[in-house]
């Protein structure tokens, strides 16, 4: 059965501009969430600029519950927090809504193992010289990670590419929707080779746009 590209071809780009979207919402949202709770996370334990044991026991125990969960579980068991949230279960956005959310977590450790590499002499030396809390975290915790960070953040599009083409599965759009409906279930191995085609392209390009920031960031 030949495959009719015309007729694809709109819903391709479409699906394509799906998984764009998905993709850079949640790095956007998520990566700026996930980094506000790797700070918290690093900041609140023992020995921290901000230590609260409280706090951090909370939050640990938070991010250590939501992050080892499959995407493909995690985006049906917050199925009613995403209807009250985005009226809908399926659909983009609705993905995007789950995606944010898994991300975050996910973010919040990456951040918070790279804070940790950090000497602590340096911290020390910046609190003995009056620097306020949150003067060490943007002058320096953040810039001293920040080539480390880059590197993390890129892992962790490769992975919402990744769970962006999961979400097709449930028909949350983008990529794996389109695979998974044009390719799999017509058993159109040619569509569903294009989906994967272009998934690689895009990881292939964050990789080497990632590697090159935090190669230069880490020279300066």
């Amino acid at each position: 059965m030949g495959t009719n590209w015309d007729n694809l071809r709109p819903i391709l780009l479409d699906a394509v501009g799906q998984t764009l979207w998905m993709v850079a919402a949640t790095m956007i949202v998520g990566g700026f969430l996930g980094l506000l709770l790797g700070i918290a996370l690093y900041s609140t334990r023992q020995g921290g600029i901000l230590a609260n044991r409280p706090v951090h026991t909370v939050l640990n125990v938070l991010v250590n519950i939501v992050r080892p969960i499959p995407f493909i579980i995690f985006i049906t068991a917050i199925g009613p927090v995403t209807i009250a949230v985005v009226g809908t279960q399926l659909g983009t956005t609705a993905a995007t809504f789950a995606l944010i959310c898994a991300a975050t977590f996910g973010i919040s450790r990456i951040v918070e193992q790279n804070l940790v590499t950090i000497d602590p002499g340096v911290i020390e030396a910046a609190r003995a010289m009056g620097a306020s809390p949150w003067r060490i975290i943007t002058t320096l915790l953040v810039p001293e990670a920040l080539g480390p960070l880059i590197l993390g953040y890129t892992f962790v599009f490769v992975a919402v590419v990744d769970m962006s083409a999961v979400a097709g599965a449930i028909g949350g759009g983008g990529l794996g929707d389109f695979a998974i409906v044009y390719g799999y279930q017509r058993f159109n191995w040619g569509v569903t080779a294009v989906a994967v085609a272009i998934i690689i392209v895009l990881v292939q390009v964050a990789q080497f746009v990632g590697n090159r920031l935090a190669r230069r960031v880490l020279r300066r």
